[in-house]
């Protein structure tokens, strides 16, 4: 199953109509950062220098791989979750969204759609610092 080979939507006496593979990752990349409580996708080194050197499609494909054969249309994905969400219901949500979006989109069904959780992201805390008194928390706690 070779990974850059194109996938025919619609074959008839018009001609051919082909979706590379890498469109429908970047479909179902853009569909998950759409859901709630995603922070980030995960991709592979390779994707990360790819995109560093602009030879990716951004970062919209990364943490997406799919795999297809005439029957069978399996897409992965692999996120990054806020903290404090629920893991389950976000997870669901990102099989819903990515499936229904290439469906949409393509007329192709998704015959499944598994989420891989790489990690929980913690929100950052903004630092209070008064640039005309940095050493004002120090002070406090020495005296």
């Amino acid at each position: 199953m070779p990974e850059e080979s194109t996938i025919v939507l619609n074959r008839d006496e018009d001609g051919n109509i082909q979706i590379s593979p890498s469109v429908l990752e970047i479909i179902a990349g853009i569909a998950a950062n759409e859901i709630d409580g995603v922070s980030k996708m995960h991709g592979s080194i390779a994707n990360n220098v790819g995109a560093l050197i602009g030879l990716s499609g951004g970062g919209h494909r990364r943490g997406v791989k799919l795999a297809h054969d005439p029957e069978n249309l399996v897409i992965d994905v692999d996120v990054y979750l806020n903290y404090g969400v629920s893991v389950p219901k976000v997870a669901t949500e990102i099989q819903t969204k990515v499936g229904q979006q290439i469906e949409l989109m393509t007329d192709l069904h998704v015959s499944q759609v598994n989420v891989h959780v790489q990690g929980i992201v913690m929100p950052k805390q903004e630092q209070q610092v008064d640039p005309n008194n940095i050493f004002a928390n120090d002070e406090e706690e020495g005296a």
